[in-house]
């Protein structure tokens, strides 16, 4: 079958179940899977620029998520004046003394010649350095979370624009991406594995712990909305006109322009975003990272810089998934750490480019929108199928209830399963890279 009539079935196929999802089950549902789809799609144009095009395996998708959801709290959210009052000095002082620690040692580090004498002084430069940023830190930590920890406790955003969020978490991605690769790029591929799903790590602990920045476990709830809230959306006369030609309830209604406001933004930075990477992909520019990732040896030989170009490509496709954060904290609405889980943000986005076709940009927005809705749809389908075969139990047997109840489980499963079927019938992906 001709590639291009072939993405277009299957994007078509994944338009049929969106409808189909609208007119049987709920079209809120169907919009809310659309969105998440279109995020998704977006991260995995980042994963796959990073392994499609340079082979670099990043399992440490979920911290540049994060940290691009923290922006959107960073920028948009309004400031605690009185958080602001009683630690803000204080904690710019001693973020700014913890910068200055790691440069002093850095410092010590090159200008001295290897020798015990130069560990030793590393080592003392830390741990004054630590000393003195504690000191001076922990106070007006603790002084920030104080004020009314149940509401507040952290110092707030800069009560900009959430638009300006998304641009935003993408550069802060990409700086933790530049901070990682100068360490691990140029080294054996496991040890970016290593750095990055350690890095994650920390930048998820950082995020549920230092209250001060972003409330910890406590949530940020309450951001600011790229579209207005339904609640506000019921009372447009267009809405309204709307739902009585529908004969849809006012409130679904309102629902429905909203999710479809946020599909029409996520949906122009999408097409910016895969316009942008096929163009690169079929640049000259392209054609070297695929040669590189194809052959580093013979990419040298020639006179490439493979490791400035890892480092540049591991740069941008850390940024997309950034700007995916930013983007799925301004729809949620609210930043909670504790969702950062592996299995959501790294083994999803990577089933998503193998199933979709990894070194395909329209492969890996294929794939983001067939597994997330798989993902979504796993669990009503699992409990189907389960109450279909224990129909003719009794209602109160064991078996029966725990087969039902466990039901959700099923889409670890599903997943799985879609994963070894592609890999053993279609291991180049739904849309094969050319």
């Amino acid at each position: 079958m001709n590639p291009t009539l072939r993405a277009f079935l299957l994007f078509g196929l994944v338009g049929l179940a969106l409808l189909f999802t609208g007119f049987n089950q709920s079209w809120t549902l169907a919009l809310t899977i659309l969105n998440m789809s279109l995020i998704s799609a977006v991260l995995a144009l980042g994963v796959n620029l990073q392994w499609g095009y340079a082979g670099l395996f990043n399992v440490g998708i979920m911290g540049f998520t994060a940290i691009g959801g923290l922006a959107v709290v960073l920028i948009s959210a309004d400031p605690v004046p009185e958080a602001w009052s009683a630690g803000g000095l204080g904690a710019l002082m001693g973020l700014a003394l913890g910068a200055a620690t790691v440069m002093a040692a850095i410092a010590v580090w090159n200008r001295m010649q290897p020798s015990l004498a130069r560990v030793l002084a590393l080592i003392a430069t830390l741990v004054v350095g630590y000393v003195i940023t504690r000191s001076v830190f922990a106070p007006a930590r603790e002084a920030i979370m104080a004020v009314n920890p149940a509401t507040e406790g952290y110092l707030g955003g800069a009560s900009l624009p959430v638009l300006l969020s998304w641009p935003v978490g993408a550069l802060f991605a990409a700086g933790l991406a530049w901070v990682i690769g100068k360490i691990s790029l140029g080294l054996r591929s496991d040890y970016l594995a290593i750095a990055t799903l350690g890095i994650s790590e920390i930048v998820i602990a950082g995020m549920k712990f230092e209250g001060w920045l972003s409330r910890g476990v406590n949530n940020v709830a309450g951001l600011p909305r790229a579209v207005p809230r339904p609640v506000e959306l019921q009372g447009s006369g267009f809405v309204q006109s709307l739902s009585e030609r529908s004969g849809i309830d006012i409130v679904e209604m309102a629902s429905i322009v909203e999710k479809l406001g946020y599909a029409a933004l996520f949906s122009v930075v999408l097409i910016m975003l895969i316009v942008l990477s096929e163009l690169a992909l079929n640049s000259p520019w392209g054609r070297m990272m695929r040669a590189i990732r194809d052959n580093e040896i013979a990419a040298r030989a020639m006179g490439k810089d493979v490791k400035a170009r890892h480092l540049m490509i591991f740069v941008l496709g850390s940024a997309i998934c950034g700007l995916a954060g930013a983007m799925m904290v301004t729809l949620d609405g609210q930043l909670t750490p504790g969702t950062y889980e592996p299995l959501r943000f790294t083994f999803l986005m990577w089933v998503m480019v193998i199933v979709g076709g990894s070194g395909n940009n329209w492969g890996a927005v294929l794939g983001g929108m067939v597994i997330w809705f798989l993902w979504v749809q796993a669990e009503p389908l699992g409990r189907a199928v389960m109450e279909l075969l224990t129909s003719g139990m009794a209602e109160d047997n064991a078996l029966r209830i725990h087969l039902v109840t466990q039901a959700a489980h099923t889409r670890l499963i599903l997943m799985g399963s879609a994963l070894l079927f592609m890999l053993r019938f279609a291991p180049r992906g739904l849309i094969p890279e050319k």
